[in-house]
């Protein structure tokens, strides 16, 4: 595999939705284990839980009105730039981490191994919210009834190594963006866009959304780790794990609400976006930045057909799983929400494993 190491200067989701949409997001009763390729030990029984209150809701397309975006332009970011403290930060965490190759574009990362498709990933330790919740759950179920949570599975340590269960490993070769759309250290990624309008922003500049496998690969890496950064979860490494603001209007796109003044105003009372590289040590071992935490991930399901092509990568700021396999399959291409961006892909120009 030809790696060229940058020098010094280089080296750098309106409908409330059902119960089970929140158990999607926050329990990991997705189709997770089936789908997503995540078997982890020990999980919770959240097959039967129910939850009172979707954290958070993302809007229905069906019923907001906004034009497709046709370009990238509109989807930069229109919250004021970070401090000049940040921007430091971001510039010298850019400067510091990343490996890249002549076969990708300047902003992007070159990922590049081989992928394990079936994974296990064992915790050890759930966070005490969860743990609580799981004793609740299972009681319930043994009496045969049926719960309801608003809590996260969230797993604060994870046994070393993952073990790769699929008998063969595959060849993966692409290229990521180093940070979140609009890919610019010091800029906060962009929200409020529905998977069509994500997908548009990508193709407009030569790129495509990343399909959930490579996203996988530029989180995981050949280690397969649960985390970007380790095993054990981080909300200091990570922008992980602020408290939970309830939303209490139906939001517009990103576009419509800035012109909003009353969206505007409860858009910046959720908000707790981070400009992107703001943590330095917040990166996959490839140097691919924020892939868990500050904003779920747009990613296309190949194989599936429309509404059902798009899906949810990475976890939020919220108190979420937020984890590298695990994805989110509920939402719709239509469906957009404060909490929601992407990043865009790329494949690679030749073969170098």
């Amino acid at each position: 595999m030809r790696l060229i190491k940058l020098h010094p200067g280089e080296q750098a989701l309106g409908r409330t939705l059902a119960w089970c949409a929140l158990v999607f997001e926050l329990t990991g009763c997705d189709s997770l284990g089936k789908r997503s390729s995540e078997v982890t030990s020990a999980a919770p029984h959240a097959s039967g839980s129910t939850a009172s209150e979707p954290l958070p809701a993302l809007s229905s397309g069906a019923a907001a009105s906004a034009a497709p975006l046709a370009s990238a332009a509109p989807l930069a970011s229109a919250a004021p730039l970070a401090s000049a403290a940040a921007l430091a930060s971001a510039a010298a965490t850019e400067a510091g981490t990343g490996l890249s190759s002549l076969n990708c574009p300047p902003d992007m990362v070159y990922v590049a191994g081989h992928y394990c498709p079936n994974v296990r990933q064992h915790c050890l330790e759930y966070s005490r919210e969860w743990a609580r919740e799981r004793k609740r759950l299972d009681a319930g179920e043994a009496n045969g009834t049926r719960g309801k949570t608003t809590a996260s599975e969230r797993c604060e340590r994870f046994e070393k190594p993952s073990q790769c269960l699929s008998p063969s490993r595959r060849k993966l070769e692409v290229c990521v963006d180093r940070y979140e759309w609009p890919n610019r250290a010091g800029e906060l990624p962009t929200h409020l866009v529905d998977w069509n309008e994500a997908k548009g922003a990508c193709q407009s500049i030569g790129k495509r959304l990343c399909t959930e496998v490579e996203f996988n690969f530029a989180c995981e890496g050949e280690e397969m780790l649960p985390y970007s950064f380790g095993y054990e979860r981080s909300a200091e490494t990570c922008h992980l794990d602020k408290p939970y603001r309830k939303r209490e209007r139906t939001l517009k796109r990103q576009a419509n609400c800035a012109a909003d003044p009353a969206c505007k105003a409860e858009v910046a009372r959720l908000d707790q976006r981070e400009p992107a590289g703001s943590r330095p040590e917040c990166h996959s071992s490839f140097g691919v930045f924020d892939l868990n935490g500050n904003v779920n991930e747009w990613v296309e399901l190949p194989g599936k057909k429309t509404p059902d092509r798009s899906g949810l990568k990475g976890g939020w700021w919220g108190p979420v799983r937020s984890r590298c396999r695990p994805t989110v399959t509920f939402h719709k291409e239509g469906d957009y929400g404060y909490e929601v961006g992407f990043r865009c892909c790329k494949d690679s120009q030749g073969d170098t494993l």
